[in-house]
């Protein structure tokens, strides 16, 4: 290579290091996993520390050694030919030994890491059960007796074992500022757990199926709030209570009462008789405020042009609505409680025989359809209208009188589905439900 060439090229080569150093400085990335917010953070971030270490070295010294090769032993006009080596013993021993004692250095703390994060969870820890649905998340804190759906909360400071397992086809769970992935396998019963440190800052998180599972994938997310150990106390004892826009708020309030009715297992399923015990006063119904989250948390995802008469909304009659979902009569026109569980509404001590999201607190959440919307009363108007047109796949049946449903290929009869005002006091009933 001519002197006159590397002058062409040098400031080529300049520009695109000083492109590069620029695209590796870029900005935020709130769903990176790179984080130090668990232990089993930690470990990863050591371990891809580590390999980018080594690796950034052998690069740099195998270029730096190519290129002054290149330079060094180039072809000169009129000079001699270059000397031939053969069966140098010290090289070849040299570049077998440095690739060796450098993977040494990445297998003895990959392996260690491995074995770290595979050992069983404290016996004190937190237990949370991770069900997989096409395409929804349950979880379920069987110490307390809660289920819940879509949104995690997680005490900051206290170990948290998950047991995970799908209904369906594989997922996978993932929050990444909190740590590695693990898969929701059939007929299994997979694990991880980790600590959220002391030292985290109270935050809401994303978290998402990272494990493709079929037309929904996508939009099968979640929300995970990390909070302080009393902010989980107050989280807890509400949600251990029927629906504050329940009629049977007031006589299932006690911790007594929930304790004695844990969720049972998977694949059983036991009817309960609500506590009859003198009323108490129903706790706050906390949820984490939705002014601290972080904007990346909060759902963006566009509604579609499913027309609605958006005034009906503000004059919408829980008590008009309850009467829909409850009772029997309406339900050809709205068979939630078929598919999901309103403690309070129905005797159901678990979601072992529903087919849909637990509904209990749904006015406490922030988001539904699996964290795709926020919970506003035009999104869930227009979901109950007509939910296939917001999430392609979605098994929840068309409710909208005269809406076509993509999925059955037709649409609902005028006289069999509900209107804008039925749909509006439903919407009322169930943000009613603190």
């Amino acid at each position: 290579m001519s002197t006159s060439h590397l002058r062409r090229v040098a400031p080529v080569a300049v520009l695109a290091l000083v492109l590069l150093a620029l695209a590796a400085c870029g900005g935020d990335y709130p769903n990176s996993t790179f984080s130090h917010n668990t232990t089993l953070n930690d470990g990863a971030v050591f371990l891809w520390d580590r390999m980018m270490l080594l690796g950034t070295i052998v690069f740099v010294v195998v270029e730096v050694l190519l290129v002054y090769t290149m330079i060094k032993f180039r072809r000169r006009e009129g000079g001699p030919a270059p000397r031939q080596t053969h069966g140098n013993a010290a090289l070849e021993i040299t570049w077998t030994a440095i690739p060796a004692l450098i993977l040494v250095f990445l297998a003895v703390p990959t392996v260690k890491t491995i074995f770290e994060n595979q050992r069983k969870a404290p016996a004190e820890s937190l237990q949370v059960e991770v069900i997989g649905h096409q395409w929804w998340w349950e979880f379920r804190y069987p110490e307390y007796g809660i289920v819940t759906a879509n949104e995690l909360y997680l005490p900051i400071g206290k170990t948290v074992d998950f047991s995970l397992q799908t209904r369906d086809v594989l997922h996978s769970f993932w929050v990444p500022q909190l740590g590695g992935k693990r898969d929701l396998i059939a007929n299994r019963v997979n694990h991880i757990w980790f600590t959220p440190k002391a030292t985290m800052q109270p935050t809401a998180l994303n978290g998402a199926c990272v494990e493709y599972c079929g037309s929904s994938h996508a939009n099968m997310r979640f929300r995970t709030f990390a909070v302080t150990p009393a902010e989980f106390d107050k989280w807890v004892a509400h949600q251990k209570t029927v629906a504050l826009g329940s009629p049977a708020a007031s006589v299932t309030t006690a911790d007594s009462a929930v304790k004695e009715k844990p969720i049972v297992p998977l694949k059983t399923a036991s009817l309960i008789s609500l506590p009859t015990s003198a009323p108490t006063a129903a706790p706050e119904a906390w949820s984490f405020p939705a002014e601290r989250m972080p904007a990346y948390t909060l759902p963006s995802t566009p509604l579609p042009a499913t027309k609605f008469d958006e005034t009906l909304l503000a004059a919408g009659d829980p008590k008009a609505g309850r009467e829909l979902l409850t009772n029997p009569a309406n339900l050809g026109k709205a068979p939630c409680l078929t598919c999901h569980v309103i403690r309070g509404e129905t005797n159901y001590a678990n979601d072992d025989q529903a087919k849909g999201p637990n509904l209990t607190h749904i006015g406490t959440r922030h988001t539904f359809a699996a964290g795709l919307y926020r919970l506003d009363a035009k999104a869930l108007a227009l979901w109950i209208k007509n939910a296939p047109a917001m999430k392609p796949g979605s098994v929840m049946p068309t409710f909208g009188a005269g809406e076509y449903n993509a999925m059955i290929k037709q649409a609902v009869p005028a006289a069999a589905g509900l209107d804008d005002r039925q749909i509006a006091d439903i919407v009322a009933y169930l943000r009613s439900l603190k």
